[in-house]
């Protein structure tokens, strides 16, 4: 096996647990409010959400292709791949993508230990970003497209990232607005239930849309590897068994339940009702499945969290947590940077060491880092069992609280 065959093998698979990440950090985006308001319980709603998020990675391709071309200037200027980078099977540049992946995957990581719910989309290009600019210069990153429009990072990743939850939040703040104006009168126990029916459908939607969107991601960057190895060469299209895998890999990780972002997004932001709930989850999925469509890989963590404020801010007397939603914009705009460091530390280590050795301790690193990660948050577990307990203190000290009282 050469060394180019190794790390596309590498690069495929930590792509996939890339992707595997991305699935039980954003569960949150569909599930979180449904199972706060106890529209579903925890375990029904997560495997809802991974068959989902199966199906819908099957409906679009349109993020996929923005990522295999509008992220690294991987075509020359006749468009065909640019010789330099998928020299020698695309070493290169199989070395940019793996750096960039393991720079996302440790943020993900880092934030779910935080409970955060923070973007998977910016961590995985920020972490491409930054090993495409060590290895490159800022010029090998495709900033503004052609420059005849706004397209490349800043039109279709920058851009929406900022316009996204602005407009999903205005949209279920009006929402939730209309909701309680139209039902004034009603007695809360019909509108309770008659909403948590509501929000089955809604949160389902949001995990269609989740699914066309985010599985894209991923299916983009091993298509981009294959390019770049000389295994395919239709930069307008994925190859089928690209999109198989990615769809399997989200959804697990999308079953596996991010207990600790679910907890946050569902209980931390705002006390939700159904129907707050079910206009955050309607907004959200309309902003999404509208971006998937234009190719927009924005943030679907983002939107969701734009949504669930904007419910909040339109129900007269409900309480939203400012000081959570700061932390939460905090990690958003370390994302990009923070991953992007990361994904250059990795690109400088795998070039130091070149050939066999590079690639190989880029993925021990990554390792190393997951499973101390992994560790740390046994420390203080949440999962199905506690992730709907009140939000005044974590869950395991609420727990002590009681037992002391008894």
């Amino acid at each position: 096996m050469t060394a180019a065959t190794l790390i596309l093998v590498l690069v495929i698979v930590t792509a996939l647990a890339f992707d595997f990440t991305n699935g039980f950090h954003d569960t949150a985006n569909a599930m979180a409010t449904s199972i706060a308001t106890g529209a579903l319980r925890p375990k029904i709603a997560v495997a809802l959400s991974a068959v989902l998020n199966l199906l819908g990675a099957f409906l679009s391709v349109e993020v996929a292709l923005t990522v295999t071309n509008s992220v690294i200037k991987v075509q020359g200027k006749d468009g065909a791949p640019d010789p330099d980078l998928v020299a020698d099977q695309g070493y290169a540049l199989l070395l940019i993508i793996l750096g960039g992946l393991v720079g996302g995957i440790v943020w993900n990581l880092v934030t779910w230990l935080l409970g955060l719910p923070s973007s998977s989309s910016h961590a995985l290009f920020g972490g491409l970003i930054g090993s495409a600019v060590a290895a490159l210069g800022f010029s090998g990153i495709n900033w503004n497209g052609d420059g005849s429009k706004l397209d490349g990072v800043i039109g279709k990743v920058i851009l929406p990232a900022v316009a996204s939850p602005i407009i999903a939040g205005v949209v279920a703040g009006v929402g939730t607005w209309l909701i309680y104006r139209v039902t004034v009168g009603v007695a809360e126990r019909f509108t309770e239930t008659g909403f948590r029916w509501g929000q089955v459908g809604s949160a389902s939607l949001v995990s269609l849309a989740h699914g066309t969107n985010d599985a894209q991601k991923t299916m983009g960057v091993i298509t981009l590897a294959l390019i770049a190895s000389g295994h395919w060469s239709d930069t307008g299209a994925v190859p089928f068994w690209v999109k198989v895998s990615c769809a399997l890999a989200i959804s697990l990780g999308t079953y596996l339940g991010g207990w600790r972002i679910i907890r946050t997004l569902g209980k931390g932001l705002v006390e939700i009702r159904s129907p707050q709930g079910m206009a955050a989850e309607s907004a959200s999925a309309a902003v999404i499945l509208a971006s998937s469509h234009l190719g927009f890989a924005l943030s679907t963590t983002q939107v969701t969290t734009g949504s669930v404020v904007g419910s909040g801010v339109g129900k007269s007397g409900a309480e939203v947590r400012w000081g959570v939603a700061g932390r939460m914009v905090v990690a958003w705009l370390l994302t990009l940077p923070a991953a992007a460091v990361m994904g250059a530390a990795m690109w400088w280590l795998g070039d130091l060491l070149g050939g066999y050795a590079g690639p190989i301790a880029m993925v021990v690193v990554l390792v190393a880092l997951t499973g101390f990660i992994y560790l740390r948050s046994r420390l203080q577990p949440i999962s199905a069992d506690n992730v709907n307990d009140d939000w005044d203190g974590t869950p395991s000290a609420a727990r002590r609280r009681t037992e002391v009282s008894a």
